[in-house]
């Protein structure tokens, strides 16, 4: 693979767009695009910008070509001018971390101590042993892999759930009742998911009937309502990151083009 030269504007050239797609058809992964376009000198964002736009532009004319729907927006927090945090109407959030490629995005200060209580009080009576979407026939099922227990609450239960699912919303722009339902999940000593894709794949024959009951899956939020001793965390083992599960955290990933989406698994330590 070929590097581009640096330049003094770093403008987004027509030349780049071209090379970036090139890169793509030859099959290197987005990561190794970025890390070979900042070796050349190209700044991150710059470098990040010309390839979502290059390739989201390019997939769409790919895809008008083969006859396919146009492509619609995803989640994403408003957050491209690096602010400190977002203001979610009832609550200031602050932006802890945040890498482009996968899209993973970190805040802190999500929850306050009183509704991670309250939460974990209202699921803890309903709490069972966590399913898996079962692939195959697009039911759900029993997963070795998936050793959790869990519960879910519906679309605006009640005032706690309905205020979150508000605060969520405005946090990565997206609209409330395209949302699943709040899940709870309680890892015991030794329990994990192992690493999985969150999105639906489309070639299983499962999937269309998955998606006639909610759609598909284009990111995926993971709140922490405790703060354990070890182990716990949210880990994307594809790009070697951990998020450490501190009470109040929130994680955001995204499982849509142009970036891969992200693998994640999450463990608890015996």
């Amino acid at each position: 693979m070929s590097a581009m030269s640096k330049t003094l504007t770093q403008t987004i050239t027509p030349e780049l767009r071209k090379w970036i797609v090139d890169q793509a058809q030859a099959g290197h992964s987005p990561e190794t695009v970025l890390k070979s376009m900042m070796a050349s000198g190209w700044r991150e964002d710059v470098a990040v910008e010309a390839m979502e736009t290059t390739l989201k532009a390019h997939l769409e004319t790919e895809s008008q070509a083969q006859g396919l729907p146009a492509g619609t927006p995803v989640p994403e927090p408003l957050i491209s001018d690096s602010p400190l945090g977002i203001d979610c109407g009832d609550r200031w959030v602050e932006v802890a971390f945040s890498m482009f490629s996968p899209r993973v995005v970190v805040f802190n200060s999500v929850l306050s101590e009183e509704e991670c209580d309250e939460l974990i009080a209202l699921a803890d009576p309903k709490m069972k042993r966590s399913l898996t979407v079962d692939n195959k026939t697009g039911g759900e099922e029993l997963n070795a892999d998936r050793t959790s227990d869990g519960m879910f609450f519906q679309r605006g239960e009640n005032p706690l759930v309905a205020r979150i699912e508000q605060r969520l919303a405005k946090l990565v722009n997206w609209p409330l009742e395209n949302g699943e339902g709040l899940q709870i999940l309680h890892y015991k000593p030794g329990a994990q998911y192992k690493p999985h894709y969150d999105y639906f794949d489309p070639a299983q024959p499962g999937t269309p009937t998955i998606l006639k009951r909610g759609g598909q899956r284009v990111g995926t939020i993971v709140m922490y309502l405790n703060s354990p001793e070890k182990g716990g965390g949210t880990t994307f083992p594809d790009v070697h990151l951990e998020v450490a599960p501190k009470r109040a955290v929130l994680s955001f990933s995204a499982t849509t083009a142009p970036t891969p989406a992200p693998r994640a698994c999450t463990a608890a330590h015996p």
